[in-house]
């Protein structure tokens, strides 16, 4: 049978660059090794597109082949003339298959200083608190260096020895045999655990750990204008780090509890005001809550349901900026449901005269509602 060209095998142009070459066979090496495809020819597929890389991936057996074909790129009994060079595409097969090979490896070192990792907090606050700010002790559990071994795991007076099983370097190497020659396996040392020291005696207040649990009290400072959704984060008071690596970090989630009357839209208060007819009809002037505390509102006469009040500086504080938000006094005008005879007497006169006459409202409350918030 007559060899492929070996263009065609990659799947690429004779004008072919390089980097059109390498991305050519990282694929079809993902695709037909043998170890991930089942398929009978898969083993001479694989052998095919290695040889055809080798040719083309090197300038002068590709010139060769250019000019006389697969007879330039023989030996003297026929057979190629060339080995593979892999080392540029172990991460390739470090990918599919687990392991390093072609004497290189891209393993970390297993000791490098690790920044430790961050803790949360939910903090619950009042309504009042979130907007005015406060102080709040907290109480957190995280580890902390073992006070008996120092953080070093072992018992006072001994000392970690080094691991027999991988002399200390936290990993075992294992050589594997494929079809492309030898494959070097490398894999955490399972003795050690890639410590490369095993600990012969743990320490009896952390068993080995080198970390004790433990409670630790600390006063935070929550800024006014806060709401529920907002972190604040305390760098540094997080786990340790290992190896010498920094502490993580501790985020205050912050939840906002209900109120009883108000309502947060951004940096505005809300507040629903029920008022009788006359008080609407008449004007009045009324003792509401703030969250400053109890102020007078003036009520203008013929206020409508739904109409909006607007007390300026009376909102939340900014976060970040300076000055404050409104409150906002939604107006909700009470119709009553049980009355007494004066009182029905005196609604019979005044109905009478109203008259009777009645008119289609052209927008709704809710409309009016929203085109009040908007503004």
């Amino acid at each position: 049978m007559a060899q492929r060209d070996y263009y065609e095998v990659l799947g690429v142009s004779r004008s072919a660059t390089q980097d059109e070459l390498k991305a050519a066979f990282r694929r079809l090496a993902r695709q037909y090794h043998p170890d991930v495809n089942d398929s009978p020819d898969a083993e001479e597929r694989f052998k095919e597109i290695n040889e055809a890389f080798a040719v083309l991936s090197d300038e002068q057996r590709r010139g060769a082949y250019d000019r006389y074909g697969h007879e330039g790129v023989r030996g003297p009994n026929g057979m190629p003339n060339f080995t593979v060079d892999f080392s540029d595409f172990a991460d390739v097969f470090g990918d599919l298959f687990g392991f390093g090979g072609f004497g290189r490896t891209s393993q970390r070192a297993r000791n490098a200083p690790r920044r430790g990792a961050d803790l949360q907090y939910r903090l619950d606050l009042t309504f009042e608190e979130a907007v005015f700010g406060v102080e709040k002790e907290i109480e957190i559990t995280r580890d902390e260096l073992c006070a008996t071994c120092n953080g070093s795991g072992a018992e006072p007076g001994t000392s970690p020895v080094r691991c027999s099983t991988c002399n200390g370097s936290g990993e075992v190497r294992r050589t594997r045999q494929t079809i492309l020659g030898s494959m070097v396996q490398v894999t955490t040392c399972p003795a050690c655990n890639g410590q490369g020291e095993i600990i012969s005696t743990p320490c009896h207040t952390c068993k080995g750990r080198g970390l004790e649990r433990r409670n630790r009290k600390k006063v935070i400072s929550v800024p006014a204008g806060v709401d529920s959704g907002t972190q604040i984060r305390l760098a540094g008071e997080g786990q340790p780090g290992l190896y010498g690596g920094p502490n993580g970090n501790l985020f205050i989630a912050i939840k906002v509890k209900a109120h009883k009357y108000f309502h947060r839209r951004e940096y505005d208060v809300l507040l629903d005001l029920n008022v009788n007819i006359a008080q609407a009809t008449l004007g009045a002037e009324v003792e509401i809550p703030t969250v400053d505390g109890p102020t007078m509102l003036k009520i203008p006469n013929g206020t409508q349901p739904g109409k909006i009040l607007r007390l300026r500086g009376k909102g939340i504080p900014k976060l970040r900026g300076n000055g404050r938000g409104d409150q906002l006094v939604v107006i909700n005008v009470e119709v009553p449901i049980n009355v007494d005879n004066d009182q029905r007497q005196l609604f019979e006169q005044l109905a009478e005269s109203l008259g009777s006459e009645v008119r289609p409202q052209e927008r709704g409350f809710l409309d009016w509602l929203k085109e009040a918030l908007s503004s």
